[in-house]
Protein backbone atom coordinates (compact mmCIF):
# COMPACT_ATOMS: atom_id res chain seq x y z
CA UNK A 1 0.00 0.00 0.00
CA UNK A 2 3.02 2.18 0.27
CA UNK A 3 3.49 4.55 -2.94
CA UNK A 4 5.82 7.04 -3.69
CA UNK A 5 5.62 9.80 -6.87
CA UNK A 6 9.05 10.75 -7.89
CA UNK A 7 10.52 12.92 -10.28
CA UNK A 8 14.04 14.26 -11.59
CA UNK A 9 16.23 16.84 -13.28
CA UNK A 10 19.07 16.25 -14.85
CA UNK A 11 21.92 17.71 -16.75
CA UNK A 12 20.32 16.76 -20.33
CA UNK A 13 18.35 13.75 -22.06
CA UNK A 14 20.95 11.02 -22.85
CA UNK A 15 22.48 9.34 -19.76
CA UNK A 16 25.00 6.93 -21.68
CA UNK A 17 26.21 10.45 -22.87
CA UNK A 18 27.17 11.70 -19.59
CA UNK A 19 24.20 13.54 -18.46
CA UNK A 20 23.64 13.07 -14.63
CA UNK A 21 21.07 13.65 -12.09
CA UNK A 22 20.71 16.89 -10.31
CA UNK A 23 17.59 16.43 -8.22
CA UNK A 24 15.58 14.06 -7.29
CA UNK A 25 12.17 14.55 -5.37
CA UNK A 26 9.60 12.22 -3.75
CA UNK A 27 6.17 12.03 -1.62
CA UNK A 28 5.30 9.36 -0.58
CA UNK A 29 1.86 8.01 0.52
CA UNK A 30 0.32 5.33 2.26
CA UNK A 31 -3.44 3.95 1.80
CA UNK A 32 -3.70 6.76 -1.02
CA UNK A 33 -3.34 9.10 1.69
CA UNK A 34 -0.19 11.88 1.58
CA UNK A 35 2.58 11.17 4.76
CA UNK A 36 4.28 14.07 4.33
CA UNK A 37 7.55 11.60 4.59
CA UNK A 38 8.92 13.20 1.43
CA UNK A 39 12.11 12.26 -0.03
CA UNK A 40 14.47 16.08 -1.78
CA UNK A 41 17.96 15.84 -2.56
CA UNK A 42 19.88 17.72 -5.04
CA UNK A 43 22.87 16.40 -6.24
CA UNK A 44 26.22 17.59 -7.85
CA UNK A 45 26.29 16.03 -11.64
CA UNK A 46 30.51 16.19 -11.36
CA UNK A 47 30.00 17.79 -15.03
CA UNK A 48 28.90 21.22 -16.27
CA UNK A 49 24.82 21.88 -16.56
CA UNK A 50 24.46 23.10 -19.88
CA UNK A 51 22.69 26.50 -20.57
CA UNK A 52 19.30 24.86 -21.82
CA UNK A 53 18.90 22.30 -19.28
CA UNK A 54 19.16 25.63 -16.82
CA UNK A 55 16.64 27.26 -18.42
CA UNK A 56 14.20 24.39 -17.83
CA UNK A 57 14.99 24.07 -14.26
CA UNK A 58 16.92 26.64 -13.31
CA UNK A 59 19.22 24.95 -11.08
CA UNK A 60 22.87 26.25 -11.69
CA UNK A 61 26.38 25.12 -11.43
CA UNK A 62 26.80 27.46 -8.65
CA UNK A 63 24.11 26.16 -6.59
CA UNK A 64 25.56 22.36 -7.60
CA UNK A 65 28.94 22.55 -6.43
CA UNK A 66 28.82 21.88 -2.63
CA UNK A 67 26.10 19.78 -3.07
CA UNK A 68 26.62 15.35 -2.37
CA UNK A 69 27.55 13.65 -5.60
CA UNK A 70 25.34 10.33 -6.16
CA UNK A 71 27.69 7.49 -4.21
CA UNK A 72 27.18 9.93 -0.75
CA UNK A 73 23.46 9.70 -1.42
CA UNK A 74 22.35 6.26 -3.22
CA UNK A 75 21.75 4.28 -0.05
CA UNK A 76 19.78 6.42 1.78
CA UNK A 77 17.69 7.07 -1.49
CA UNK A 78 17.45 3.28 -2.38
CA UNK A 79 16.36 2.39 1.27
CA UNK A 80 13.46 5.58 1.32
CA UNK A 81 11.96 3.98 -2.27
CA UNK A 82 12.92 0.38 -1.57
CA UNK A 83 9.27 -1.75 -1.31
CA UNK A 84 7.37 0.83 -2.45
CA UNK A 85 5.49 1.44 -5.75
CA UNK A 86 6.82 4.02 -7.76
CA UNK A 87 4.48 6.39 -9.56
CA UNK A 88 6.62 8.22 -12.33
CA UNK A 89 5.41 10.12 -15.29
CA UNK A 90 7.00 8.51 -18.01
CA UNK A 91 8.91 6.35 -15.88
CA UNK A 92 11.15 5.17 -18.89
CA UNK A 93 13.17 8.49 -18.72
CA UNK A 94 13.64 9.07 -14.70
CA UNK A 95 14.67 4.87 -14.44
CA UNK A 96 17.59 4.86 -17.13
CA UNK A 97 18.81 7.66 -15.33
CA UNK A 98 18.52 6.10 -11.81
CA UNK A 99 19.57 2.96 -13.59
CA UNK A 100 22.86 4.38 -14.85
CA UNK A 101 23.89 5.94 -11.54
CA UNK A 102 23.58 2.90 -9.58
CA UNK A 103 25.60 1.34 -12.41
CA UNK A 104 28.35 4.18 -11.63
CA UNK A 105 28.63 2.65 -7.60
CA UNK A 106 31.92 1.44 -7.60
CA UNK A 107 30.06 -1.85 -5.77
CA UNK A 108 27.00 -1.32 -7.79
CA UNK A 109 25.48 -2.96 -4.71
CA UNK A 110 21.54 -2.21 -5.66
CA UNK A 111 21.44 -3.18 -9.07
CA UNK A 112 18.45 -1.79 -10.50
CA UNK A 113 16.09 0.33 -9.43
CA UNK A 114 13.12 -2.10 -10.30
CA UNK A 115 14.74 -4.98 -8.57
CA UNK A 116 13.69 -3.19 -5.02
CA UNK A 117 10.54 -1.23 -6.51
CA UNK A 118 7.56 -1.81 -9.12
CA UNK A 119 7.21 0.67 -11.29
CA UNK A 120 3.94 2.50 -12.81
CA UNK A 121 3.86 5.38 -15.73
CA UNK A 122 1.99 7.89 -15.02
CA UNK A 123 1.93 9.09 -18.37
CA UNK A 124 1.43 5.42 -19.98
CA UNK A 125 -2.03 5.33 -17.34
CA UNK A 126 -2.99 9.05 -18.88
CA UNK A 127 -2.60 7.86 -22.55
CA UNK A 128 -5.03 5.07 -22.02
CA UNK A 129 -7.33 7.23 -20.15
CA UNK A 130 -7.31 10.60 -22.76
CA UNK A 131 -5.89 8.41 -25.89
CA UNK A 132 -5.35 11.44 -28.46
CA UNK A 133 -4.95 14.18 -26.84
CA UNK A 134 -2.32 15.99 -24.85
CA UNK A 135 -0.70 14.35 -21.50
CA UNK A 136 1.83 16.14 -20.35
CA UNK A 137 1.79 17.15 -16.53
CA UNK A 138 0.84 20.61 -17.33
CA UNK A 139 -2.19 19.33 -19.81
CA UNK A 140 -3.02 17.01 -17.35
CA UNK A 141 -3.78 19.74 -14.55
CA UNK A 142 -5.57 21.84 -16.98
CA UNK A 143 -7.87 18.80 -18.04
CA UNK A 144 -8.00 18.02 -14.19
CA UNK A 145 -8.44 21.48 -12.84
CA UNK A 146 -5.57 21.23 -10.77
CA UNK A 147 -3.81 24.53 -9.72
CA UNK A 148 -0.22 24.39 -10.79
CA UNK A 149 0.40 28.62 -11.06
CA UNK A 150 3.47 27.70 -8.45
CA UNK A 151 5.08 25.93 -11.21
CA UNK A 152 7.23 28.75 -13.37
CA UNK A 153 9.88 26.52 -14.12
CA UNK A 154 10.32 22.49 -13.27
CA UNK A 155 11.36 21.28 -10.20
CA UNK A 156 11.56 17.61 -8.91
CA UNK A 157 9.79 17.85 -5.88
CA UNK A 158 6.98 19.90 -6.80
CA UNK A 159 6.06 18.30 -9.76
CA UNK A 160 6.28 15.50 -8.01
CA UNK A 161 3.32 17.05 -5.39
CA UNK A 162 1.78 17.70 -8.71
CA UNK A 163 2.04 14.31 -10.17
CA UNK A 164 0.45 12.81 -7.09
CA UNK A 165 -2.53 15.20 -7.15
CA UNK A 166 -2.86 14.13 -10.86
CA UNK A 167 -2.63 10.04 -10.16
CA UNK A 168 -5.03 10.29 -7.47
CA UNK A 169 -7.50 12.23 -9.42
CA UNK A 170 -7.31 10.11 -12.33
CA UNK A 171 -7.50 6.75 -10.33
CA UNK A 172 -10.74 7.72 -8.65
CA UNK A 173 -9.91 11.07 -5.90
CA UNK A 174 -8.05 11.13 -3.21
CA UNK A 175 -9.17 9.63 -0.03
CA UNK A 176 -7.40 11.95 2.46
CA UNK A 177 -5.11 14.84 2.17
CA UNK A 178 -2.45 14.46 4.98
CA UNK A 179 -1.94 11.91 8.33
CA UNK A 180 -1.61 13.51 11.49
CA UNK A 181 0.99 12.11 14.19
CA UNK A 182 -1.14 9.32 15.50
CA UNK A 183 -2.08 8.12 11.55
CA UNK A 184 -5.13 8.91 11.70
CA UNK A 185 -6.82 11.74 8.85
CA UNK A 186 -7.83 14.89 10.71
CA UNK A 187 -10.53 15.35 8.44
CA UNK A 188 -12.37 12.41 9.85
CA UNK A 189 -13.25 13.55 13.02
CA UNK A 190 -16.85 14.25 13.87
CA UNK A 191 -16.34 17.62 13.76
CA UNK A 192 -16.05 18.18 10.80
CA UNK A 193 -18.72 15.69 9.04
CA UNK A 194 -21.25 17.36 7.17
CA UNK A 195 -24.84 16.09 7.14
CA UNK A 196 -26.76 15.49 4.28
CA UNK A 197 -30.30 16.69 4.23
CA UNK A 198 -32.99 14.29 4.07
CA UNK A 199 -35.57 16.71 2.03
CA UNK A 200 -33.40 17.85 -0.87
CA UNK A 201 -34.84 17.43 -4.08
CA UNK A 202 -34.68 14.28 -6.28
CA UNK A 203 -32.27 14.50 -8.74
CA UNK A 204 -33.75 14.51 -12.36
CA UNK A 205 -31.88 11.87 -14.63
CA UNK A 206 -31.76 12.57 -17.95
CA UNK A 207 -31.94 9.76 -20.36
CA UNK A 208 -29.76 9.18 -23.82
CA UNK A 209 -32.17 9.15 -27.00
CA UNK A 210 -31.69 6.12 -28.96
CA UNK A 211 -29.64 8.75 -31.74
CA UNK A 212 -27.66 10.00 -28.98
CA UNK A 213 -26.70 6.08 -27.92
CA UNK A 214 -26.00 5.67 -31.75
CA UNK A 215 -23.86 8.39 -32.12
CA UNK A 216 -21.88 7.52 -29.02
CA UNK A 217 -21.42 4.11 -30.15
CA UNK A 218 -19.91 5.76 -33.30
CA UNK A 219 -17.13 7.84 -31.35
CA UNK A 220 -15.82 4.95 -29.17
CA UNK A 221 -15.12 2.71 -32.18
CA UNK A 222 -13.18 6.09 -34.04
CA UNK A 223 -11.73 6.08 -30.89
CA UNK A 224 -10.65 2.28 -30.25
CA UNK A 225 -9.32 2.60 -34.03
CA UNK A 226 -7.09 5.29 -33.05
CA UNK A 227 -5.74 3.90 -29.48
CA UNK A 228 -5.71 0.16 -31.01
CA UNK A 229 -7.66 -0.71 -27.71
CA UNK A 230 -11.09 -1.42 -27.29
CA UNK A 231 -12.62 1.44 -25.30
CA UNK A 232 -16.15 0.53 -23.32
CA UNK A 233 -17.08 3.91 -21.49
Amino acid sequence: MRQIILDTETTGFEPHNGDRIIEIGAVEMFKRRLTNNNYHQYIYPERKVPQEAIEVHGITDEFLKDKPVFSKISDAFMEYVSGAELIIHNAPFDVGFINHELSLLADNKWGKIEDHCVITDSLKMARKTYPGQRNSLDALCKRLGIDNSNRTLHGALLDSEILADVYLTMTGGQTALLLNADGQNPEDSNDNRVAIQSDRPTLKVLKASDAEILLHKKKLEEISKESGEHQAW
